[in-house]
């Protein structure tokens, strides 16, 4: 799946402006819970259920969508093609006309919950036996809190470092200098391997992917920036502040961040002429998703993979993705959670993989596999890979081994606006008009006033 970070940053904030002037009507009192009774397994569904977010647009996608479709026994499966529309979904909860089911980030689901606009799926997972040791557990933990299960994990998200090994060789580096297991090697890489003739970048050194990856910094120095019961900030503890200024610092050894975002809009970042297959990037942590764009638009490209490192050298990836939600008055739950199921399940992933792995054998290229929510599917996938050579394997293993070292940001009913506030931070740092500190102190002072504002609702609500 092509669906970078930054477009769950879009959509955050997208989310909490959304949730400003959306919050009354889909709020109002608690949300109903189902029982388990209306949910089974052996039931069958006629008529038509509206899937809002996605669009199954590949053969990942449409594998699955057709198997559902035959496990709900009849029912005809609308797709409202497309991300989220977050304004769209909540005015239709709030007219009372929403989709059966919506595909959406996992660290907008706790938002949702709170704000009404969802259900808890616990009734659904026992009602259809739902086997939910399958799923990545930092996966189902991200959409569970108030001991309620409220979206079924799909794709998972993990990062890897990717660089470009003849801009390492000539710099005399190897992947060890970037793959985060000392910073100060960080550092002095981004330096040889930055190429700005007269003042001009042409080739970015390192990119340490900020906004977006201020999480992964901040847990490899050993800070976690919400508590783990998700009830308390801790943006501005020193180890993120040192974080942030160290990710931060990468971008002012190279002329500084505008100038390395520059170049970095400007790639053609999903075809043949990308920055790794045009020498204009050196070495950068991405997400695994971006090893198989990589191979199929560039597969000469000079690549060399590695897993994201903790200063001790200890593999370290933030795991995120999407999920399924089953909006508040959906007019067919049963359907929903069926569908739910039916995409999330062991042998769907494996046709699925199985057609993609059809398809790459017919184009004469490799496998590279898919990560999932669903840790059984993970295994079963990855005994069907195909060798792509030593570079293209090494990059499927650095991406399986990150998944097997992964943490998340715990569930919380603000976890829009918790996102919000760091995020506009960080981009405060980069664009010059705050320092580390100051900006992180800020974004403390209103991550814990969303919280405590969002979980003193909740509590109301659910009482």
């Amino acid at each position: 799946m092509r669906t970078p970070l930054v477009r769950w940053s879009v959509l955050s904030v997208s989310l909490a402006l959304a949730l400003t002037s959306c919050a009354k009507g889909t709020g109002g009192g608690a949300t109903a819970t189902p029982s388990a009774g209306q949910f089974n397994p052996s039931a069958t569904f006629q008529g038509s259920i509206s899937v809002m977010g996605f669009g199954a647009t590949d053969e990942i996608g449409s594998t699955r969508v057709d198997l559902a479709k035959k496990a709900l026994g009849g029912a005809d499966v609308k797709l409202i093609e497309g991300d989220l529309d977050i304004q769209q979904f909540l005015s239709s909860v709030a007219a009372g006309d929403p989709p059966d089911i919506i595909y959406a980030n996992r660290d907008q689901i706790g938002t949702f919950a709170s704000r009404g606009a969802i259900i808890p799926l616990t009734a659904c997972v026992e009602g259809e036996q739902i086997d939910t040791s399958m799923y990545n557990k930092n996966a189902l933990a991200q959409v569970t809190f108030g001991d309620e299960i409220w979206a079924i994990p799909e794709f998972n998200q993990v990062q890897i470092i990717m660089a470009n090994g003849d801009l390492l060789k000539q710099a005399g580096l190897t992947i060890e200098d970037v793959n985060g297991s000392d910073w100060s090697k960080v550092t002095a890489a981004a330096k040889k391997l930055v190429k700005a003739p007269g003042g001009k970048l042409k080739v970015i050194g390192y990119d340490s992917k900020l906004p977006e990856f201020l999480p992964l910094w901040a847990k490899a120095n050993g800070a976690d920036l919400l508590s783990a019961d998700g009830k308390t900030a801790q943006l501005n503890s020193p180890q993120v502040v040192k974080a942030l200024e160290f990710a931060v610092g990468i971008y002012d050894e190279q002329g500084g961040f505008a100038k390395v975002k520059a170049v970095r809009d400007s790639a053609d970042f999903f075809g043949k002429g990308n920055q790794f297959a045009k020498n204009e990037l050196g070495a950068m942590p991405m997400e695994q998703w971006y090893v198989n764009v990589l191979n199929d638009v560039s597969p000469k490209a000079p690549l060399v993979f590695d897993t994201f490192r903790t200063p001790q050298g200890e593999p370290l990836a933030y795991s995120s993705g999407s999920s399924w939600a089953i909006p508040k008055g959906a007019k067919n739950p049963g359907a929903a959670c069926r569908f739910a199921k039916t995409m999330t399940l062991v042998d769907s992933w494996k046709a699925a993989a199985q057609a993609r792995l059809d398809k790459r054998k017919e184009e004469g290229k490799p496998f590279t596999g898919v990560l999932t929510g669903n840790v059984k599917a993970d295994a079963e996938i990855e005994k069907m890979l195909t060798s792509g050579g030593a570079t293209w394997d090494a990059g499927v293993k650095a991406f399986y081994e990150a998944n097997e070292h992964t943490f998340s940001l715990p569930a919380n009913p603000a976890d829009s606006e918790f996102k919000k506030a760091w995020q506009d931070a960080v981009n405060r740092v980069l664009n010059g008009q705050d320092e580390p500190q100051a900006a992180l102190d800020k974004a403390q002072e209103d991550a814990q006033a969303a919280l405590d504002k969002a979980w003193a609702g909740w509590t109301k609500r659910t009482n």
